[in-house]
C-alpha cells in the first residue's frame, strides 16, 4: 500500500511534468516557430516550413497527444528524441546528469570543508555560534562569486581553466562558487545548534570522566545533526539543480544548463526528460536524508526516549543589528533621494566621486540611486516570501506525510526553471519571479518544522502529559507550537537573504525584473560585463546582499528566541485524568 508521502511524491510529479509538457500553450506561442528559430534562425517562417515541423512533431494532434505520447514511451525507457537536434534525448540528460554530479559532489566537498571550519571554533568554546559571517557568506551570490573567481583566478593569475568541462581542473572554480554559500549556510545552522547541546548534563559528566574531546564532539554533533539532515540533502540537491547561473558562467555541460537550454528553445522532450532527471535526484535524496535521520536518532524515536536540549538561544550584541541595520538604512535612504534613471554618457563607469558615492554604471546611471530604489522590490518581496513560507512551514509540519513528498519535489525544482515555467504564464516580471521563488522556497522549513515536531512528540515528558490526562489541544498550543515555532521562525529570517539572493539569480537570467528597474539582480546582471573595469557597480548590490545576512542573523540572535515551554509534574494529590494547571515548575523545553 502506498503511503501519503508516496502518494503526493507521485501527484507532485505528474503535475509538474504536465506543466512542462503545457509549455509552449502556456506560453501563448506557436511551438513550430520557437522550434524552427532553434533549428536554423535563418530560416524564414514559411507556412510551409511551420506546417511541416507540425507535422514532423505531432503538434497538430495537441498537447494532452503529446504528453500520452511521451508518457507511453517513458513506460518503455524513452525519453523521447529531441525536437532540436533530433538525436536521442536519453543521452543528453544522462551526461548532463553525470557532470552536475560531479560538480555537486566537488561542491558539497567545498561546503562541508567550509562549514566544518565555522563550527569548530563553537566546538572549542563550547559556546557562541557562527556569527553573522557565515550568513554573509550564504548570501553572496553564485553568478556574481562565479565571474570573480573567473576574473581572478582565470584571467588575471592564469591558473585555472574558465570555460568548458574536460578534466579535474575545470571542477575547481565552479565548486568553489557553488560551495562557499552552501557551506556558509549549512555551517550557521550547526553552529546556531551545538551550544544549546553542549550544555547538557552529560557534556559535563562526559568531560569529568576523561573523555576526549574529539568523542565529546563526535557526540554533540550526532545529537544536534538529526533534525538538520533533511536541510543537508535539501543544498545536495539544490548545488545540482541550482547551479544553473554558475554552469552559464563556466559553460559547464551540467544538467540545470541543459534544462534552460531545452526550455528557451521548447525543446520538450529534452526539457522533460532534464526535469524528470532533477526530480528524480530530489526524490532520492530526500529519502536518503529520512533514512540517515532515522539512523541517527535510532530507539529513541520509537520508543518515546528522547530528551530535547534546554532552551539556549545564541545572542549576539544589540550593537551588532543595530549596526548593519543603520549602514543599510543609511545607503538604501540615501539612494532613494537620487534619480535611479537618469543617463550621464560622459560619466559612464565613473569611479565613486561626491556626485555619485558608488560610481555609475555603462549608462552613467547613478549606482547609489539603483541601489536604493532596487531595495524594494527585493528585499520587500523577499520578506513576504518569507512570511508567506514560514506559515506554510509550520502547517505542513504537522502533516509530514503529505508535507514531505511535496517537499521533495518543490526542493528538486531549480528556481530558474520554476521561473522559466511561471514567466511563460505570466510573462518575466517581479510578480512572476516572486511567485516563482515562493513555490519552492517553503521546503526546508517545512523539513525543519516536520523533524522537529517528530522529535518533541516522542519525547518523554509529553508522554508524561499524556498519562496526566492532558488534552491534544492543550499539549499542540503549550507545549508542541511553540518547541517548534521559535527554532522555524529562526530559520526562515535565516533564509530571507537567500530568498533576496534567488530573486536576485531570476534577474540575473532575465527572468524577473526587466529592464530599467532597478532591481538588485539586474544590477549584478548589468555590471557583470564590466566587472574589472568598474567593479563598484556590481559589489554594491552584492555587499548590500551580504549585510542583510548579516543583519538577519544578528537581529535574530539579539532577540530572545523561543518560548519557554513548561512540564507538568505528575501530582499525587489530584486524578490523573485532570488538565495541567496553567503555573507548573519545571525545566523549559525547545528545539
Amino acid at each position: 500500500m502506498i503511503s501519503p508521502a508516496g502518494l503526493t511524491r507521485l501527484g507532485c510529479l505528474v503535475a509538474v511534468l504536465a506543466t512542462v509538457g503545457l509549455l509552449p500553450w502556456l506560453a501563448h506561442r506557436d511551438p513550430a516557430l520557437t522550434v524552427l528559430r532553434a533549428r536554423s534562425a535563418e530560416r524564414e517562417p514559411t507556412e510551409e516550413a511551420l506546417s511541416a515541423i507540425r507535422e514532423d512533431l505531432g503538434l497538430d494532434a495537441g498537447p494532452l497527444s503529446l504528453l500520452g505520447s511521451w508518457a507511453s514511451d517513458l513506460l518503455r525507457g524513452d525519453l523521447g528524441t529531441s525536437w532540436v537536434s533530433g538525436t536521442d534525448v536519453l543521452p543528453s540528460v544522462v551526461a548532463g546528469l553525470q557532470v552536475s554530479l560531479g560538480l555537486m559532489g566537488a561542491a558539497l566537498g567545498v561546503a562541508i570543508v567550509l562549514g566544518a571550519l565555522l563550527v569548530t571554533p563553537v566546538l572549542v568554546r563550547g559556546r557562541g555560534s557562527a556569527g553573522a559571517f557565515a550568513a554573509m557568506l550564504a548570501a553572496v551570490p553564485e553568478f556574481l562569486l562565479a565571474t570573480v573567481a573567473l576574473l581572478v583566478c582565470g584571467v588575471w593569475l592564469g591558473r585555472l581553466p574558465t570555460a568548458g568541462w574536460a578534466g579535474p581542473e575545470y571542477l575547481v572554480l565552479p565548486a568553489i562558487a557553488l560551495g562557499v554559500p552552501a557551506g556558509g549556510l549549512l555551517g550557521r545552522l550547526v553552529a546556531d545548534a551545538l551550544p544549546a547541546v553542549l550544555d547538557e548534563r552529560w557534556v559535563e559528566l562526559w568531560r569529568g570522566a576523561g573523555v576526549s574531546r574529539t568523542a565529546i564532539a563526535g557526540a554533540a554533533l550526532k545529537r544536534v545533526l538529526p533534525p538538520l539532515v533533511p536541510q543537508f540533502g535539501m543544498a545536495a540537491v539544490g548545488l545540482t539543480g541550482g547551479a544553473v547561473a554558475v554552469e552559464m558562467v563556466f559553460a559547464v555541460p551540467g544538467i540545470g544548463r541543459t534544462a534552460l537550454g531545452a526550455a528557451k528553445s521548447q525543446d520538450l522532450p529534452l526539457l522533460q526528460g532534464s526535469v524528470l532527471a532533477l526530480l528524480l535526484l530530489g526524490l532520492v535524496a530526500g529519502v536518503a536524508a529520512a533514512l540517515t535521520r532515522r539512523w541517527l536518532l535510532g530507539p529513541a524515536l520509537r520508543d518515546a526516549g528522547l530528551t530535547l536540549p534546554p532552551a539556549r538561544p545564541v545572542r549576539a550584541h544589540p550593537a551588532i543589528p543595530l549596526t548593519l541595520f543603520t549602514v543599510l538604512a543609511v545607503t538604501i535612504g540615501w539612494g532613494l533621494l537620487r534619480d535611479p534613471y537618469t543617463v550621464h554618457p560622459a560619466a559612464r563607469l565613473a569611479a565613486p566621486t561626491w556626485a555619485h558615492p558608488l560610481g555609475t554604471d555603462a549608462l552613467g546611471r547613478d549606482v547609489l540611486a539603483r541601489l536604493g530604489h532596487g531595495a524594494a522590490s527585493t528585499v520587500g518581496t523577499a520578506a513576504a516570501i518569507c512570511v508567506l513560507s514560514l506559515l506554510l512551514a509550520l502547517a505542513l509540519g504537522f502533516l509530514p506525510g503529505v508535507a514531505a513528498g511535496a517537499a521533495d519535489i518543490a526542493n528538486a525544482l531549480p528556481p530558474v526553471i520554476v521561473g522559466i515555467l511561471v514567466a511563460a504564464a505570466t510573462g518575466p516580471g517581479t510578480g512572476g519571479a516572486a511567485l516563482a521563488v515562493a513555490l519552492i522556497s517553503w521546503p526546508a522549513l517545512s523539513a525543519h518544522a516536520a523533524a522537529l515536531v517528530q522529535e518533541v512528540r516522542a519525547s518523554a515528558f509529553l508522554t508524561a502529559q499524556r498519562a496526566m490526562g492532558a488534552s491534544p489541544l492543550w499539549i499542540l498550543t503549550r507545549h508542541v507550537l511553540p518547541s517548534v515555532a521559535a527554532p522555524v521562525a529562526r530559520h526562515a529570517l535565516l533564509r530571507l537573504p537567500g530568498i533576496a539572493l534567488a530573486l536576485a539569480s531570476l534577474g540575473f537570467l532575465g527572468l524577473g525584473a526587466q529592464p530599467p528597474a532597478p532591481e538588485w539582480g539586474l544590477l549584478l546582471d548589468e555590471s557583470r560585463a564590466y566587472v574589472e573595469r568598474a567593479p563598484w557597480a556590481a559589489l554594491a548590490p552584492a555587499v548590500a546582499l551580504a549585510l542583510l545576512a548579516g543583519l538577519a542573523v544578528s537581529g535574530a540572535a539579539a532577540v530572545r528566541g523561543g518560548r519557554r515551554v513548561r512540564r507538568a509534574a505528575p501530582s499525587a494529590t489530584k486524578p490523573a485524568t485532570k488538565k495541567p494547571a496553567t503555573k507548573k515548575k519545571g525545566a523549559s523545553v525547545a528545539v
